[in-house]
């Protein structure tokens, strides 16, 4: 999984590295980001491809449910941009009371619960069209692929202000 490290930095880069720095207009056109994230999905749809080592008749099945689980993932990710946005704007505002810590934690907490409910929601999905092996290996690489993201953010994203 060589590609799932530029993939997961690509991610990571693209959520979290401009908002912790003092935030200044992009000199950039707004399509730039629209077009790297098509890319980490590409590149990530190849990952897959080639972990999952699926025969014709299983590809057939399980590229629509890829897809389907891909986009509610997406609207997940959202969120947790979202999240993320705001808590560096009151970090760089070093805005950071008891009552935003509070609604932070607990938008953290419902995004990564709704994140095991979407999994939890697809594997019966996945197991129309592949084996409990495949279905397996599928989770397994989401969650590496998820893992390696959230150590990225992690990493960059500094943490709460003590007071």
């Amino acid at each position: 999984m060589k590609i799932t490290k530029i993939v997961v930095v690509l991610i990571a880069l693209l959520i979290a590295a401009p908002l912790f720095a003092q935030m200044a207009p992009s000199d950039k056109p707004a399509n730039t980001k629209q077009l790297l994230m098509d890319k980490v999905k590409a590149d990530k749809k190849l990952v897959v491809a080639e972990n999952m080592q699926l025969t014709e008749s299983e590809a057939k099945g399980f590229w629509p449910v890829y897809e389907a689980y891909q986009k509610d993932l997406g609207a997940i990710n959202d969120r947790m941009a979202a999240m993320i946005k705001s808590y560096a704007e009151a970090w760089n505002a070093k805005s950071i009371d008891n009552e935003k810590a509070k609604k932070m934690t607990a938008e953290i907490l419902t995004i990564q619960s709704d994140e095991v409910k979407l999994i939890k929601s697809y594997v019966p999905k996945l197991s129309k069209v592949l084996s409990a092996v495949k279905v397996a290996r599928y989770v397994q690489i989401e969650n590496k692929i998820r893992a390696m993201v959230k150590y990225e953010l992690a990493e960059a994203i500094p943490l709460v202000p003590g007071k």
